[in-house]
């Protein structure tokens, strides 16, 4: 970016959380109603920051490539002497210091070793004591208590938006509560976000730890099926359960952080990931607009929900990850065409296909189209997934790999309890994931009951409950509370949203395919 803008350098992280939560509340806050629930939740939407400032912190990777030794230490005089065990390099000339006061010729003593027991190091104060012993996998993060306490942050609001949002279906009276800024002023400042936020994704660095995708993607086009290697199960520890090939295209990181260890990938799978995740966040921002003016018949709250998306700290600071946005763009376009079953399908079988977790919005979305529509919803759902499904048997060498790939698409083993990641690393035992798991399960069966009268609204905030109650359980990659994306446009049009409760399955729904084409053309016929 500092190429088109002169002397142009990205905003730290914490820097931009505080002046995207100052604008946030110029923008959005009611100060004439300073007791509503919009306020409430403009606070809980703020209050997201932090912990994720915390994780991103303790994940960053330790500088490397610089000396130990400090500029006190260079300046030293002792720093000109060799330590024991060092070479000099080859051809480096050898200076030995002719010492000052000549050694006296003591005779050596006969001492016996002492026996020396092992050193206990204590943890520190406020430290979990499982941090005492590190594992591999958390010795990669650089600050590990920071980010135990970044992750219980995360959930800690999680779980106040999931209880805001299950509520939600009985806040039938929802006044108006516009921002304080025109259309122009909304649009104006979106666009500029926007291309600002791109323009780091065109620009941001690779690192070396971001390519192993890459790497996978051009073992695939050389003709070699990585899913054959023996390192399959550290492949899903990792990445977890998913579409094969969003896990070959690298990440984009867009933090000012620089990595020490930064080196050129693929060209091919470098270029998709960035296309993907732009082509990603417009989706976003153009489904929001679309839902505010065609659902809402309001485009200036499907605005300002762009607006606020683009603002988080969240977005900034993860806008290059297409795992992120990618799925978050599908659910929301799902939700765009729910007046057409066969295509809100597809786009909900896609987002299953490609992260798995929307499965569980399933019970819903079928209860929300039980009285109308229900077949064509189902169609497009299973068209869907059967056409990446079989997009893996077209890359897959043999019928093993083959059937690999679609346990991971599907995640077909039993829940995993080693190598998880996140705060499942951090202290906290796996095996407590199991009824985490089946709780969130008892919760989406709970949603395909209650409540009985679906409407789109409900639709939304039932949505948007389920995708924050999976980050509970989700261990891979950066770990549970890190993927807001999956949930975060569907809470901003339940935020946004006026009252919805006409708009049920069977007012907007035709009885057919061509139900309304067929009235239609019955209707011109009237008129000749």
């Amino acid at each position: 970016m500092s190429e088109i803008l002169f002397e142009y350098h990205k905003i730290d992280p914490a820097t931009w959380v505080y002046l995207s939560s100052l604008l946030m509340i110029g923008l959005f806050f009611k100060f004439n109603r300073f007791w509503s629930v919009r306020n409430l939740d403009l606070a809980l939407l703020i209050l997201l920051a932090p912990g994720l400032l915390m994780v991103n912190e303790a994940l960053q990777p330790g500088e490397s490539g610089k000396s130990a030794t400090s500029e006190v230490d260079r300046e030293s005089p002792l720093s000109a002497v060799p330590l024991a065990g060092s070479a000099p390099e080859a051809g480096e000339p050898v200076e030995v210091a002719s010492p000052a006061v000549q050694p006296l010729d003591v005779p050596p003593l006969d001492v016996a070793p002492l026996a020396v027991a092992p050193l206990e190091v204590a943890p520190l104060d406020g430290e979990p004591a499982a941090f005492a012993e590190r594992t591999p996998l958390q010795a990669t993060i650089s600050n590990p208590e920071l980010a135990h306490r970044g992750y219980l942050w995360l959930f800690a609001v999680a779980a106040i938006w999931l209880v805001r949002l299950l509520l939600d279906p009985t806040m039938v009276r929802r006044p108006l509560l516009e921002p304080n800024l025109t259309n122009g002023g909304l649009i104006f400042l979106s666009v500029s976000l926007f291309l600002f936020l791109m323009a780091n994704v065109i620009t941001a660095e690779v690192s070396a730890d971001d390519l192993s995708g890459a790497k996978g993607a051009q073992s695939l086009r050389e003709g070699h099926d990585t899913s054959d290697d023996a390192s399959k199960p550290e492949d899903y520890r990792r990445h977890g359960p998913g579409f094969y090939f969003l896990h070959l295209l690298p990440s984009i990181p867009t933090s000012p952080f620089v990595h020490e260890n930064a080196a050129q990938p693929e060209k091919l799978p470098e270029i998709v990931s960035r296309s993907m995740a732009i082509a990603s966040h417009l989706a976003v921002v153009v489904a929001l607009v679309t839902i505010g003016y065609w659902h809402f018949e309001n485009i200036r709250l499907g605005i300002a929900a762009a607006a606020i998306y683009l603002m988080l700290p969240y977005t900034a600071q993860m806008t290059g990850h297409v795992d992120h946005v990618l799925p978050a763009a599908l659910l929301l376009w799902a939700v765009v065409c729910y007046r057409r079953p066969a295509l809100a399908g597809i786009f909900l079988g896609l987002g299953i296909s490609v992260i798995y977790y929307p499965l569980f919005l399933l019970p819903l979305w079928i209860s929300f189209y039980w009285q109308r529509g229900l077949g064509r919803f189902l169609i497009g759902v299973g068209s869907a997934i059967g056409l990446m499904i079989l997009s893996l048997a077209l890359v897959s060498s043999d019928l093993e790999s083959f059937w690999y790939k679609v346990q991971q698409m599907f995640a077909l083993w039993w829940p995993v309890t080693e190598g998880l990641r996140g705060i499942w690393s951090l202290g906290w035992d796996p095996w407590y994931r199991l009824p985490v798991i089946a709780g969130c399960a008892a919760l989406a069966g709970g949603l395909a009951i209650w409540p009985a009268h679906k409407n789109l609204g409900t639709l939304l905030s039932c949505s948007a409950a389920l995708m924050v109650a999976v980050q509970f359980w989700h261990g891979f990659d950066d770990g549970g509370g890190m993927y807001m994306a999956w949930y975060l446009p569907l809470l901003l049009m339940t935020i946004f949203r006026p009252n919805l409760e006409d708009r049920v399955a069977l007012s907007v729904l035709g009885e057919g395919w061509f139900t309304k084409r067929r009235a239609r053309l019955a209707h011109l016929d009237r008129a000749a």
